[in-house]
């Protein structure tokens, strides 16, 4: 018995060591199989950095404004380290340099785990110079000579009506249209014709829907002949090509008749007629002849189905691609660009074995369906060089899902042993995330005969290369709209009023050129002079808010020194852009001011007012 309570005392004092045992480990481990795993450590982040200028010899504090932080260790802004090329010397994040140049800052902070990250910016650091002197002021009070262009208007006594040049149009404002269509009219006389086509277009708004007669009266007939005319033309309340087709088959002269008095299309019905109480605005008469006869003779032809006849390319943010079906390529956008602008996504179509010759005439033609619609560009031009040489610049312009035909006829500006179509289509359209864009019936070729088309416009600008003001270097002033090379969209006008300067956008185009404001247009530039800075200063508003872009461009190629944003509201507002870099003589520039837009062209009549334009001088000491 005592064995068996000996035994019995060893296994209980045996358990109660195991029980110990066991106590002191849970209390070892302190619930740690219950707590989750470290969390991984992250990337710091720096934020803040940004483009820089400064003149050189002046402080420039690299840090102001820039922080770093890291989800781990919280606020690391101390440790952020800067490295420049060409080299600075930075204390305290702060560098004082003395040479004039473009220099590129790479910003370095490491947290406590090792981790990296990067900034970079560019600093331009300007040559020292003297104080800020008015270079050029635009006197916009100056009165301009304004030019008719040869059309007249005639009031008949039995209408109640005045026409004058005004706001750069030709205004027509109508009390009471008279009993007849000529009644109140805008004619043109002696216009020499020849064996020939003609056409007439006639940009005109109305402030009420009216009806028109356009007609090209024979001068040489005894009696009353005509070469052709256009009965029963609406004007509507936006701007509009109202146009006349017409042939001469020998050598003559016409009297352009714009008829605007009494008509009423239909006797029946005496309540659709000429109102009364309107105002007709002509922004342009655009007068093109067209003689002889041309052939197409295609070259190439895509074939789709060899998957090489369409490529694509995409940047700033973009990604694109290209699928083939049996007669067709799909240029699947996934998604457009975060910056950048239309040549941030290109569909390129390739034109086989094909070189373009300076000088000779060729044709192409291509049919596009974009699912949510798409403007742009369509250029010919090198497949490699781009721009630098280029044969041909047209507009791109396709409704959300219509069948669209693209086509030119054009002289080549440039050889090319490279060429291809290239749609530069980086601008999303309204709403649209991505696109998809069918392209087909891809034919390329060159044009034989002796056909020639000459366009004349008839614009009533007080300024500009087509007024009577056109050499006036007090103001180098010019519009240049999409509709002056016969695309779709862009039309406006400008005027100097009450000391201020004013451009309307009567139609606003897709893309940006569509809308050009220049100051310094080919003959009567911008003269800048050299070894100096310059701030453009710029006051101005806009009935309704609209962006531009704001560019000084030298004269004979594209390289801005000036290229920025505007975005003007229904109150003035004033902007500064100053030049970062010199030139060692003077040269002559384009101050540009260019609005088109996918929005702009829902807009409708849009008036930008400058009430100051001022360029400063700052010369180099």
């Amino acid at each position: 018995m005592k064995m068996k309570k000996r035994n019995l005392l060893i296994l209980i004092a045996a358990l109660v060591v195991v029980a110990i045992a066991v106590a002191v480990v849970l209390i070892l481990n302190n619930g740690k199989d219950d707590k989750a795993a470290p969390a991984e450590n992250t990337a710091p982040v720096i934020s803040g950095v940004q483009d820089s200028a400064v003149e050189a010899g002046s402080e420039f504090d690299a840090l102001a404004g820039v922080t770093a932080t890291d989800a781990q260790d919280g606020d690391i802004s101390a440790k952020i380290l800067i490295d420049a090329t060409p080299a600075l010397s930075f204390k305290n994040g702060k560098a004082t340099p003395e040479t004039a140049g473009s220099y590129e800052l790479v910003y370095t902070v490491t947290d406590n785990g090792g981790l990296i990250a990067e900034a970079y910016a560019t600093l331009t650091v300007t040559k020292k110079t003297g104080s800020e002197e008015v270079y050029k002021t635009f006197d916009f009070a100056t009165q301009t000579v304004t030019d008719n262009r040869g059309w007249e208007a005639r009031i008949g006594e039995n209408a109640k009506a005045t026409a004058e040049l005004k706001q750069g149009a030709y205004v027509i404002e109508i009390a009471n249209p008279g009993n007849g269509d000529g009644d109140v009219q805008l004619a043109k006389a002696g216009y020499a014709v020849k064996a020939a086509d003609y056409k007439l277009k006639i940009w005109a708004k109305s402030t009420k829907p009216t009806y028109a007669h356009i007609l090209a009266k024979n001068e040489n007939a005894e009696g009353w002949e005509t070469f052709g005319g256009a009965y029963n033309v609406v004007i509507g309340t936006e701007i509009a090509p109202l146009e006349l087709n017409f042939s001469s088959q020998g050598e003559g002269s016409a009297e352009l008749l714009f008829n605007l008095g009494k008509i009423t299309p239909n006797p029946d019905n005496t309540a659709d007629t000429t109102p009364e109480d309107f105002v007709v605005t002509i922004d342009k008469i655009e007068l093109y002849e067209i003689s002889g006869e041309e052939t197409l003779i295609p070259t190439y032809t895509a074939s789709f189905a060899a998957g090489d006849a369409v490529y694509a390319e995409a940047g700033d943010g973009a990604n694109a691609k290209v699928e083939f079906k049996d007669d067709a390529a799909d240029f699947i956008i996934d998604n457009y660009p975060t910056e950048g602008g239309v040549w941030s996504v290109k569909a390129n179509i390739t034109l086989g074995d094909v070189k373009i010759v300076k000088g000779e005439k060729y044709y192409y033609s291509f049919t596009v369906n974009a699912a949510n619609g798409q403007s742009g560009e369509a250029l010919v031009e090198s497949a490699a060089r781009g721009w630098e040489c280029r044969a041909n610049f047209n507009g791109l312009s396709a409704p959300a899902g219509e069948d669209t035909v693209i086509s030119a006829i054009f002289t080549a500006e440039a050889d090319i042993d490279d060429p291809v179509i290239r749609l530069q289509i980086g601008n999303a359209p309204e709403g649209a995330a991505a696109n998809t864009i069918t392209i087909k019936n891809v034919v390329f070729g060159s044009v034989g005969g002796d056909k020639e088309t000459s366009k004349t416009i008839d614009s009533f600008v007080a300024f500009g290369r087509n007024s009577a003001n056109g050499q006036n270097p007090a103001c180098p002033w010019e519009t240049f709209n999409g509709t002056d090379e016969d695309n779709e969209r862009g039309v406006g006008t400008i005027w100097a009023e009450n000391g201020s300067f004013f451009y309307r956008i009567d139609n606003g185009g897709t893309v940006d050129w569509h809308n050009k404001l220049i100051c310094g247009y080919n003959g009567n530039p911008l003269t800048l002079a050299a070894d100096s800075y310059y701030t453009i200063e710029i006051t101005a508003k806009a009935t309704q808010p609209v962006s531009c872009g704001v560019f000084l461009n030298p004269m004979g190629g594209w390289d801005p020194r000036v290229a920025e944003g505007m975005d003007l509201t229904t109150d003035f507002q004033t902007f500064r852009f100053t030049t970062t870099d010199t030139f060692i003589m003077d040269m002559d520039f384009e101050l540009l001011f260019q609005f088109g837009s996918e929005a702009l062209s829902k807009m409708g009549e849009v008036t930008v007012e400058f009430s100051n334009i001022t360029i400063y001088q700052m010369k180099v000491m």
